[in-house]
């Protein structure tokens, strides 16, 4: 699976701590392997974020992201809970 990140990621994912930005790639490596494990919370999102899904990162930070084919997938943005949702 090929993945790519949005202009809007990248520059919300440069202000994340350096702890945060760690765990993202460890989460990365999972979905990569399997994509729906549990502890990623894989889930299809509805309103503004509809045909687009989210996984976990951290406890609060969430990761939104679509796919675009069977083979590709662009992460939208990053954030906690509350900032992308309220």
């Amino acid at each position: 699976m090929l993945v790519s990140f949005h202009k809007n990621f990248e520059k919300k994912f440069e202000k994340l701590p350096a702890k945060t930005q760690k765990q993202f790639y460890k989460k990365l490596e999972l979905f990569l392997s399997n994509p729906f494990h549990k502890s990623l919370n894989n889930h299809p999102l509805h309103g503004e974020f509809e045909d687009s899904r989210s996984i976990n990162i951290t406890g609060d930070t969430r990761a939104i992201y679509r796919i675009i084919d069977e083979n590709n997938v662009l992460f939208m943005t990053i954030a906690s809970h509350s900032e992308l949702y309220d």
